[in-house]
């Protein structure tokens, strides 16, 4: 069997989701002899211009250089996966995108002048076609594995956009909004974590960015009513994955109620 050629590349982003691969620890053993890592600076081998089947790409475009970098690597690239809410959305990092939040450049570097920077940071789907998305921040082990495998065997993996919620209905937690009247995204945010923040007891916030079919303006509602602010509210939304349209939206509109 061809081995698949598979590479992981770093734009804007804080490492957490390359930890998913490393973090796989004796199982990247179970599926070694079915890829060969010829990209993966933070695991030994450096070769970006490497021509393979698949690029993990962590993080977001937020320089010139970058968006430069990312479109020889789509070219050279058959099979590209945007891993983490960085990759997929922006990620933290995309708040500068949003309105009213003044010079940060000059806040956060004593010489800004030296920092090139985007207008906006963007998505890697807003710049390159990306094959597939895995959501989360940061992603698991269990997405990764399950991308290698499906793509080792010639298709594509499975999209899940579940809710959290179901996954606490699966595990049989207790809805932690209903019980406790926690203010929760569980209903809008795709599953992925194994709902693990409500299992705990805590409120979702969202870090694998919205499920299919999320009404995020009716659980903005919802949050209102249980008494939370308008812009705590807001912010709920506006946070990990601030940038993913749905979100952004819903954020959107509560902060413009606020100033009504």
């Amino acid at each position: 069997m061809t081995k698949l050629r598979v590479a992981v590349h770093k734009f804007t982003s804080c490492d957490g989701c390359q930890l998913a691969l490393l973090n796989l620890g004796p199982t990247l053993l179970t599926v070694a002899d079915r890829f060969e890592l010829l990209h993966f600076a933070e695991a030994g081998p450096i070769n970006p211009d490497a021509h393979v089947d698949v690029a993990f790409i962590e993080g977001s475009i937020s320089t010139p250089d970058e968006e430069a970098r990312i479109k020889r690597i789509r070219a050279a690239t058959r099979h590209l996966v945007a891993i983490g809410a960085c990759a997929t959305s922006g990620g933290i990092q995309a708040l500068r995108n949003l309105p009213h939040e003044g010079d940060w450049v000059a806040a956060v570097y004593a010489k800004p002048e030296h920092i090139e920077s985007l207008a906006h940071v963007r998505a890697i789907s807003e710049v390159v076609k990306v094959d597939l998305e895995l959501w989360g921040c940061p992603i698991t082990s269990a997405q990764i594995l399950a991308a290698l495998r499906a793509l080792g065997s010639g298709v594509m993996p499975a999209n899940d956009a579940d809710k959290v919620c179901l996954e606490c209905k699966r595990s049989q937690t207790v809805c932690v909004m209903v019980a406790r009247q926690v203010p929760c995204l569980g209903p809008v945010t795709r599953t992925g974590c194994g709902a693990i923040c409500p299992r705990f007891g805590r409120d979702c916030y969202g870090c694998f960015g919205p499920a299919e079919t999320a009404n995020a303006a009716a659980l903005a509602q919802r949050l209102e009513g249980l008494g939370l602010p308008p812009r705590a509210v807001a912010r709920k939304f506006l946070f990990i994955n601030n940038a993913a349209p749905v979100f952004a939206a819903a954020g959107a509109a509560v902060l413009e109620r606020a100033h009504d």
